[in-house]
């Protein structure tokens, strides 16, 4: 027996198989109530999760750029620092090296300044002895050539 008498083909169910289907889909949409809570409960905290560890891990990403950015100042500060440092050292070294010149130049000019007054006492000392003994060398020197003795003269010293 159909639910409704005329004849509409699929659409109109037999009397005992929508006596059968009505309590099986009761059964079926309460056992679904019972069970749809905590599906949904459990799709929140999957949801909840996924979206606080998405949270999570843009804060953590942020906290990572912010402490890149301070450490990147830091490091230019530190660059700066060094360059300036370095710098100094070389302007320090410069000086240094200037003031080093400098005393060795007046160094120098000291060391040549005593060697010049060595070298003219020494000139003036061998001059003075090779004068006492030059008569007699130029004596002895003529008489080789002569082939006689020739007696030495002495020479009276012009400067003094």
């Amino acid at each position: 027996m159909y639910l409704v008498p005329t004849d509409i083909g699929p659409l109109n169910p037999k009397v005992e198989e929508l006596a059968v289907a009505l309590p099986l889909f009761a059964a079926v949409f309460f056992l679904i109530a019972r069970v749809l809570p905590r599906i949904n409960r459990v799709i929140a905290q999957r949801e909840d999760a996924i979206q606080g560890a998405a949270e999570r891990a843009e804060a953590v990403r942020l906290r990572a750029e912010n402490e890149r950015a301070k450490t990147e100042k830091v490091l230019a500060e530190a660059r700066h620092d060094a360059a300036r440092t370095r710098q100094r050292a070389a302007e320090e070294g410069a000086a240094l090296i200037a003031a080093a010149r400098q005393d060795g130049r007046r160094e120098r000019d000291s060391i040549i300044e005593e060697g010049k007054a060595r070298i003219e006492a020494e000139r003036a000392a061998a001059e003075t002895e090779l004068r006492i003994s030059v008569s007699e060398l130029a004596s002895n020197l003529a008489s080789r050539i002569v082939g006689e003795p020739l007696p030495a003269r002495t020479v009276v010293n012009p400067r003094g």
